[in-house]
């Protein structure tokens, strides 16, 4: 991973200015008296060629920008058009074109993804500026711009991975919450259409940042993933490696990270016992060998070991008891 990309996530950003007024393009921002912090004032959404605009709602009290949903984007009039001035819009210095672009983006990796697709060495850099950019209408765009590259691109993105990953964990971990809200939505697409045998490598240094936030959602991704790989996969992949993951996150700072850590190791548990089934341990006078228990530990320090074996006899227990 690279110094920048680290030194990145070294530091939160700033709180983004509010009440931002402009006259470019077909953007209307509203006016909102309350303080509230989570309350965003851009209007996202774009105006494209006069036919889709996208409503802002004002209720009392509260004015809150809609953005425009994947499944409720348009396709775009002119594919060639658009592709033309794609990489240009994301590079403007004007936000509202920045916007409408990363819209664009959006609209062509739903509908036109085979098109788009050489373009993505130079788009997903451009997105990733786009995530830093300190107007939260830009921002969150770029956030809901990731989601639909990740449902649409799947692992063929791979490698354009890490600056996205970077930049989902950090605005996952800030306190303005609709930013926070969306950067989680777009690490779960991310862990729904990303091969988790790509993607555990990648998730797997952040489980040991010094940003507790950071470990947190992380930790989140990761328990999410290693489902996915079946159990065969995880066998493969190395039970062994992955309960080392897991104890070393029973004992973190965050709630977040420990209850990750524990849905974890029950799946982990569930498949080691669904293997010893399969290949029952041949030395019959020690059965205790194939035992859960002793695989632990064998594989963990003895502390962690008993984390671990009290995290999961806790819940068999209470599985005994509830049955």
């Amino acid at each position: 991973m690279s110094e920048t990309a680290l030194r990145d996530l070294n530091t939160l950003p700033a709180s983004d200015r509010k009440n931002e007024s402009s006259s470019k393009g077909s953007f209307t921002k509203p006016y909102v008296g309350s303080a509230n912090e989570n309350v965003d004032v851009s209007l996202v959404s774009t105006h494209i060629n006069g036919n889709e605009t996208v409503n802002a709602v004002a209720e009392t009290g509260n004015s809150e920008v809609e953005y425009i949903e994947s499944e409720n984007l348009n396709d775009v009039e002119d594919v060639d058009a658009s592709l033309k001035m794609l990489v240009a819009g994301l590079d403007s210095k004007d936000w509202v074109v920045v916007c409408e672009a990363l819209n664009n983006v959006r609209r062509l990796s739903i509908f036109h993804k085979e098109s788009m697709f050489d373009m993505l060495g130079d788009v997903i850099p451009l997105v990733v500026k786009s995530l830093k950019n300190p107007r939260s209408a830009v921002c969150k765009t770029a956030i809901m711009t990731a989601a639909d590259i990740f449902s649409s691109y799947n692992d063929h993105m791979i490698d354009s991975l890490d600056p996205l990953l970077v930049q989902l964990l950090l605005k996952s971990s800030q306190d303005k919450r609709f930013v926070c809200e969306a950067a989680e939505r777009a690490l779960v697409a991310m862990t729904t259409w990303v091969s988790p045998i790509l993607l555990l490598p990648k998730l797997q240094p952040y489980l040991k940042h010094r940003n507790p936030r950071i470990r947190a959602k992380a930790s989140m991704c990761f328990c999410r993933s290693v489902p996915r790989l079946g159990v065969e996969g995880i066998k493969e992949y190395g039970i062994d490696k992955l309960i080392q993951v897991a104890a070393s996150q029973l004992s973190d700072q965050l709630p977040e990270s420990r209850e990750a850590a524990r849905t974890l190791l029950l799946e982990l548990q569930t498949v080691y016992e669904k293997l010893h089934d399969l290949a029952p341990t041949t030395v019959s006078e020690n059965p205790e060998i194939g035992s859960w228990e002793h695989f632990c530990q064998s594989k963990l320090s003895p502390l962690s070991a008993q984390a671990v074996l009290r995290v999961t006899n806790i819940a068999r227990e209470g599985l005994v008891i509830g049955s």
